[in-house]
This record gives structure tokens, C-alpha cells and sequence, in this order.
């Protein structure tokens, strides 16, 4: 009797769980990152910008943004991680192959629909972030996640809490291609040339995926902090955070690369090794 082969699917909130488990251990590396980008001249490196935070504000402000860190995710990461593997199983029930391009559509579109969902929650995190860099008066000191919501409603409007959302969504696109399907994608092969389903694999191929990653949203990512972190009026509209970027050179767009590599690398793979660890040990089981 010929035995049915058996597949463990993942549920649809795995995504956002193990992206915001991931955020815990790495938003440290994200605030030195938002730090970094919004300056305007180059002159702090990474380790001197850590160093300032610790002396000025104490080593948990390396942490701030935290709440607005994991809400987000659990907006943003949950939707596209659903919507990826919801439209996958749907096109191929059965488990079979995909087509490369059919993938990156799909982390497209899920990409563009989470990351207009995660704005708000992006815009405390990043604000929270940059917090300590401003002068005392400027400081806007939300409480938590849910109180940066209130106050920008209350005090900028509810248009203001989808500030840079269009940035934040192009990022969110690339940013889901480069995860989700690059990370498909080499897991198929590495499946293919006899790795097994197990932890060296997803951290090869997750590794593999936060390059790419890496690489397609940094000049999106620089755009976005910058526009969130404006105070109200600061630029006219999204040409105008480009033009002023532009000023520094090519590099502006890339300001904070290594360091960004150094934070989404690690995301990218505790992501998905805790999303895969959620799939075999709760996910849905399939002939």
C-alpha cells in the first residue's frame, strides 16, 4: 500500500508572530540604523552613534520604539506573510512548484496592501527612535505605541499618521520580494539538491534573502525615515526629501547600508527560523 505523503503548511498568523519575536532582539541594531540615516552631514559611524546613545540617554534607549516595533509587525508582516502563502496554496494546492515570477507578483501585491497597513505603527516606531536626537522642545516623548497613535491624531491630523506611506509602501515591496520569495525560492533549490527541511537550511536561505533585501530597499528605507521623522511642514512633498537626500551624492541613498545589513541579515533570518519552527511544530498538516 502506497503511503500518502504528508506536507506541513504554515497558519496565517506565524508571519506576523515570528517577525515581531524577531524585532525583540533587533530593533537595538534598526534605532542606531534610524539614527545614522537622519543625519544629514557624514559624520558618526555606526559604533560612534551607539556610544552617544549609551553616554546621553542610557543603554534601553537602544530599545525605543519597541511597542511601535512589534505592532507593526504584527500589522504589516502578518498581512504579507498571510497573503503570500494564502494566494501560494490556492495556485498550487497541491504543494507542486511555482514559477519564480509568479512569487515575486505575489509578495508584490502582498507587499503593497502590509506595508500601507503597518504605516502608522511605522511612523511611532521611527519617531520613537529618533526621539533622543532632538532638542528637548522638539521632542515629541510618546508613552508607547498606542499613545504616538493618539497624539498624532489628535494633535497632526489622522492624514499625518500615513506620513510616508508611499515610501514605506514602495519599501514594503521590495522588501517582501526580497524576503519572501527570494527566501522561496532558494529554499526550493537547496530542497532540490538534497538539503533537508531543517534549521542549516532556512538559515542559509534566509541569509541568502536578507542580502537581497538589503540591497533593494536601502535607497526606499533612507526616503521613508527621513519623511517620517519630519516635523510638519519640513518637506513639500516626497521630490523634495529626494532632492535634499541627493545632496550628500549617490551615498546619501545608501546611508547606513553595512549597518542595515548588520540589522536586517539577523531579522531576516531569526524571522524565518522561528516561522519555520512554528510550521513544523503547529502548522496544518496536508496529504
Amino acid at each position: 500500500m502506497e503511503e500518502k505523503q504528508v506536507k506541513l503548511i504554515p497558519r496565517w498568523w506565524m508571519g506576523g508572530i515570528a517577525s515581531a519575536g524577531a524585532c525583540c532582539f533587533t530593533q537595538c541594531l534598526d534605532t542606531v540604523k534610524v539614527h545614522q540615516q537622519t543625519q544629514q552631514e557624514i559624520k558618526l559611524s555606526m559604533i560612534q552613534i551607539t556610544k552617544k546613545i549609551i553616554k546621553k540617554e542610557g543603554i534601553m534607549h537602544l530599545n525605543n520604539g519597541l511597542s511601535a516595533a512589534i505592532m507593526r509587525q504584527l500589522t504589516y508582516s502578518t498581512f504579507r506573510f498571510a497573503f503570500y502563502e494564502g494566494v501560494k496554496q490556492h495556485v498550487v494546492p497541491t504543494g507542486g512548484g511555482m514559477p519564480f515570477y509568479q512569487k515575486v507578483c505575489i509578495a508584490a501585491v502582498g507587499g503593497t496592501i502590509g506595508g500601507f497597513i503597518g504605516t502608522p505603527a511605522d511612523v511611532i516606531n521611527v519617531r520613537m527612535q529618533n526621539d533622543s536626537k532632538q532638542p528637548k522642545n522638539l521632542r515629541r516623548n510618546y508613552k508607547h505605541v498606542f499613545d504616538g497613535l493618539w497624539r498624532i491624531y489628535k494633535e497632526e491630523g489622522f492624514r499625518n499618521l500615513f506620513a510616508g506611506a508611499s515610501s514605506a509602501t514602495a519599501r514594503s515591496v521590495f522588501m517582501t520580494v526580497g524576503q519572501l520569495s527570494f527566501y522561496d525560492q532558494t529554499k526550493t533549490y537547496l530542497l532540490k539538491w538534497n538539503f533537508k527541511d531543517n534549521l542549516p537550511t532556512h538559515f542559509l536561505a534566509s541569509l541568502i534573502a536578507g542580502g537581497v533585501a538589503t540591497t533593494l530597499t536601502q535607497p526606499i528605507d533612507v526616503i521613508k525615515t527621513r519623511t517620517m521623522n519630519a516635523q510638519p511642514g519640513e518637506f513639500k512633498n516626497m521630490w523634495h526629501v529626494i532632492k535634499y537626500t541627493a545632496k550628500l551624492g549617490p551615498q546619501g541613498f545608501f546611508k547606513g547600508y553595512v549597518l542595515r545589513f548588520i540589522r536586517l541579515a539577523p531579522h531576516t533570518i531569526l524571522t524565518f527560523v522561528f516561522f519555520e519552527q512554528l510550521r513544523l511544530n503547529f502548522g496544518i498538516v496536508v496529504s
